[in-house]
């Protein structure tokens, strides 16, 4: 099945406690339909010193389900469905809501 969101999309928090914010995609997990959003689903992880690292709290991207997760339109900046066409004979992803392609 083809990926709807990939690595490198910006995209917008439809549910939880970061709804309506945007950010761009760290990575994707399709196994387990998890994504990595950066600055958004921060928790704070306590690590222990090591010789490579300071140690102490850190704040960390937690992944999320990708069903939270809507594609911001390249139009007009609101969250979108996406969807695939074919372009010649190339297969291409595009925006639902205004018809704009995402990737070409």
């Amino acid at each position: 099945m083809a990926a709807k969101l990939k690595k490198g999309d910006k995209v917008i928090v439809l549910t939880g406690k970061d709804k309506g914010k945007q950010g761009e995609i760290a990575s994707v997990d399709p196994t387990s339909g998890k994504g990595k959003v950066t600055g958004i689903n921060m928790a704070i992880r306590h690590t222990k010193q090591s010789q490579a690292s300071q140690g102490g709290r850190i704040p960390q991207e937690m992944a999320m389900s990708l069903s939270n997760l809507a594609l911001v339109d390249p139009k007009d900046g609101g969250a979108t469905r996406v969807g695939f066409r074919m372009e010649g004979d190339k297969k291409v992803r595009y925006a639902k809501k205004s018809g704009a392609l995402i990737d070409g």
